[in-house]
């Protein structure tokens, strides 16, 4: 009789769990369409699951452990469970190997348990404190269970009693996992993981691949909404990706604006989102909240606007402008959630339905719009830094080895200085250059990160069209944000190009033999890794590469390459200015105190800008191609100087 009820009891639970999956893809499915490899993203899943979501959940070695016992662990119970309980099947090896199963599980929910008698600032609580019990309920549950029908134990040992307590516990199991896992709480992450790793939005991001463009939007669209104002008006892959939140806050504690006490944090932001797709408040929350906003203020449904302030709106503005896109929380969610693009679409709405960027938002993005840079200059002020220098411009010679893209750098003082070591630097390597001149244009990353697509697309297509009419082999630029949208972003609108950071193209140029360096004098060095170099490019050795053939022994600040700490000059941040409690390149400068170094290397005219803007007294800042100019020797100054005095002085 105990079996008969048992059985009934794990159909049921599959039943319900069955049902709630339906109402969960319809919860997805009020997202605009988006199409995606069905057949190709299940096959993927197993790989996608075991290596690529473990790769970032190894980087805590306990949680590590405790996620391959125990979901490892529930996983073949499940399918044990079903079955020799739903099914009935009475083999003694079946027995063995859920005794195996429900036995590693139970030891996993045991480090759970006490990973969460203490646990860390970042983590939710509330429903999540039940988990290990529920773990446990299920698998000691199934154990017990299990002990007759592998043949341990006679079927006839324990009363009524003990029987009618284990099926209680069993059934709290059984609700908790399965039924949980489709209608919500605790365990809802595991259907709604395995669904976002298999449909994912971006499924290059696999199988050690890379992808971090902003998809365009298509302006011409009658019927696409201009960005995000409702959650219906996000894709349903993206709905489908906040709800996979383990709510672990991994992302939060890598956040540069959640430290630095401004209105953000990534997994509330997700969680809103989740209740945006739901219907219903935030009261329910029981993590971390915003820096200064309360929880339960927040309510929306998924027709409803986003940003309804009047009645209570399902996030405050501030929230999305105090980012700054570093993608550190990307990095970080093992879930491998996409939470940079859905701030950038809500900045969309926000940006071209309502004109709503905040304090200078507004001024740069109609200076993109009428002057094609940031600060409003003229085009001709591009080239005022280099009156001396007497660059080859390509639009007089129709082609170079290489194109040096200044980007908006070369309005700025400081930042005039490395460009101009980089310059003695190619002509010390007889590298055959030649720039855009005032043919240049911004190359669009502020308006896209703004929300101005419109702008971005503008600008993209201006500078395309500029780029098409020359022959050249590769660009090569200093700032990682021109990088990484000719490279990655410019596809998309047609632009293909060969695009190299100035460190990379160092390093290249060193092992080809074509520089010359001594050794530097600088010692106490650390470098600076910036988030659209770094994160965005993976490109992390090659800077440290450079500095090591000058004779710099980097000294390693304690959060550096992919959890390298933002400077906060990215997303247009210092133009929208969204105050906090300190500054995040006080923050970053205090790493670089922390590390003992004299000197901070940089890669970035923007991490330039932001950590010399720290007051002094603090580490001196210079990027790598000042230090590597320093290191030129006296023999190659000749050649290191204009085309045209080098021919003056031939004569």
């Amino acid at each position: 009789m105990l079996a008969g009820a048992l059985s009934l009891l794990v159909l049921a639970a599959i039943a319900l769990a069955l049902i709630g999956a339906w109402r969960r893809v319809r919860l997805w499915r009020q997202g605009r369409p988006e199409a995606v490899d069905v057949v190709g993203g299940l096959l993927a899943l197993p790989r996608r699951y075991l290596v690529d979501l473990h790769h970032v959940v190894a980087r805590d070695r306990y949680i590590a452990n405790s996620h391959v016992a125990t979901a490892g662990g529930f996983v073949a119970a499940a399918l044990l469970v079903v079955l020799v309980f739903g099914l009935g099947l009475e083999a003694r090896l079946l027995g063995w190997a859920l005794l195996a199963a429900t036995a590693t599980m139970a030891a996993g929910a045991v480090f759970v348990a006490l990973r969460r008698r203490n646990p860390p600032a970042r983590l939710s609580r509330g429903p999540w404190m039940r988990l290990p019990a529920s773990l446990l309920a299920f698998s000691l549950g199934f154990f017990l269970l299990t002990l007759p029908a592998a043949g341990v134990v006679s079927p006839a040992v324990g009363g009524w009693l003990v029987a009618g307590l284990l099926f209680l516990v069993v059934a709290w199991g059984l609700t908790e996992l399965f039924v949980g896992m489709t209608w919500g709480g605790p365990m809802k992450h595991a259907f709604a993981g395995a669904a976002h790793l298999a449909f994912h939005r971006r499924p290059e991001r696999f199988g050690g691949g890379h992808s971090t463009a902003i998809r365009p939007l298509d302006l011409t669209a009658t019927d696409a909404p201009l960005g995000v104002g409702r959650p219906a008006d996000f894709t349903w892959t993206q709905l489908l990706g906040f709800d996979a939140c383990v709510q672990c806050g991994r992302c939060e504690a890598a956040c540069p604006a959640f430290a630095a006490g401004q209105p953000l944090n990534p997994k509330k932001l997700v969680q809103d989102l989740v209740v945006g797709m739901t219907g219903g408040s935030d009261a329910g929350y029981r993590g971390s909240s915003y820096p200064g906003v309360a929880v339960g203020q927040h309510s929306g449904g998924p027709g409803k606007p986003i940003f309804d302030m009047a009645n209570g709106g399902l996030l405050e503005p501030d929230t999305l402008w105090s980012c700054t896109t570093c993608r550190a929380c990307v990095e970080e969610c093992p879930m491998m959630i996409e939470h940079v693009d859905a701030i950038i679409d809500m900045r969309r709405h926000l940006t071209l339905e309502h004109g709503a960027t905040p304090n200078k938002g507004a001024e740069v993005l109609e200076n993109l719009a009428s002057t094609d840079n940031p600060g409003g200059y003229t085009p001709e002020a591009r080239m005022h830094w280099a009156a001396d220098q007497n660059l080859p411009c390509i639009g007089e010679r129709g082609a170079a080895e290489v194109l040096l893209w200044l980007g908006d750098g070369a309005f700025d003082l400081r930042n005039q200085r490395t460009l101009r070591a980089l310059v003695k630097i190619l002509r010390a390597a007889d590298v055959d250059f030649a720039v855009l001149g005032v043919e240049e244009r911004d190359s669009g990353d502020v308006a896209r990160r703004l929300g101005d697509e419109a702008t971005f697309q503008e600008l993209a297509r201006q500078n395309i069209a500029t780029l098409g009419r020359y022959h050249f082999q590769r660009i090569v630029t200093c700032d990682p944000h021109s990088l990484h949208v000719l490279r990655n972003e410019y596809p998309a609108l047609g632009g293909h190009y060969t695009v190299s950071h100035h460190t990379g193209y160092i390093q290249e140029l060193l092992e080809a033999g074509r520089l010359r360096l001594s050794q530097s004098g600088e010692s106490g060095v650390t470098y600076h890794d910036p988030c659209y170099l770094g994160r965005y490019n993976r490109e992390y050795d090659a800077p440290r590469a450079v500095l090591a053939a000058i004779g710099v022994d980097v000294q390693e600040m304690q959060r550096s390459r992919f959890r390298s700490r933002c400077c906060g000059g990215g997303g247009g941040a210092p133009i929208t200015d969204i105050p906090g409690k300190q500054r995040i390149p006080d923050m970053r400068m205090t790493d670089a105190r922390d590390s003992g170094a004299q000197v901070v290397a940089v890669a970035c005219p923007g991490c330039t800008t932001m950590l010399e803007g720290v007051v002094e007294p603090r580490p001196e800042v210079r990027d790598i191609a000042e230090l590597v100019a320093d290191c030129l020797p006296a023999v190659d100054a000749a050649r290191t100087r204009p085309r045209r005095e080098q021919e003056e002085l031939l004569a």
